[in-house]
């Protein structure tokens, strides 16, 4: 049965990775912010993170910084440039954390490596075991899995094309990993998994979801 994360005591935090996640990915990198394409609904789906009470923060390996495709201000336009598009929908990310290396240099901050995940987890002083990390990659995953974060996996990103049993495969190597179709699928799958829970801790009756703008 695959795990959820137990938010009673602690921050809902979730971590996010960025190309195939948030915006079209990219072979080329993502150098500059017209290059940004968000990719449909997924603004919107921080949007209804935060305004359920989930705090969101990017993880983010930008190998193209050690390669010399970008620099630290071109990076911070883009990050910029996303953090509007957020805006304009309501959401926001707490931070944006990324690893500039190559995977030459041998970091411990590159992912598949726990390294930039465990930095995360101890600036907003949670238990990693509660935090659900969501991405595009067999990258991301691996990432979740050695940090000990809950593993998911959205299909908007390369992985999107893959065949039924490919894929079955690709998640055969993270255990409990689980899928979603894309963001705003996985915001609305664990949003509703706390009302359930906190609903089912209280007593109560889970009453109907209202997203902002509904009408009573």
């Amino acid at each position: 049965m695959p795990r959820t994360a137990d938010h009673a005591h602690g921050m809902k935090l979730v971590i996010l990775g960025r190309d195939g996640t948030l915006n079209r990915y990219r072979d080329d990198h993502v150098k500059a912010p017209e290059e940004l394409d968000p990719l449909p609904g997924a603004m919107e789906a921080v949007a209804r993170l935060n305004h359920a009470g989930w705090h969101t923060v990017l993880a983010t390996n930008q190998a193209g910084i050690g390669r010399g495709l970008l620099d630290m201000a071109s990076l911070n336009a883009v990050h910029l440039r996303l953090n509007q598009l957020l805006a304009e929908k309501g959401g926001r990310l707490d931070a944006a954390f990324f690893c500039p290396h190559t995977p030459e240099e041998g970091c411990d901050c590159r992912k598949p490596l726990p390294g930039l995940i465990q930095q995360i987890g101890e600036r907003f002083d949670v238990e990693l075991s509660d935090v659900h990390m969501v991405g595009a990659s067999l990258t991301d995953l691996l990432t979740a899995q050695n940090a000990g974060c809950v593993p998911h996996l959205v299909l908007t990103g390369p992985f999107g094309s893959l065949g039924t049993e490919e894929l079955a495969n690709l998640l055969a190597q993270v255990p409990g990993a689980r899928v979603h179709d894309d963001l705003m699928s996985f915001a609305e799958t664990i949003i509703q998994e706390e009302r359930r829970r906190v609903a089912e801790e209280r007593g109560q009756a889970l009453i109907p979801d209202t997203q902002a703008g509904d009408l009573n």
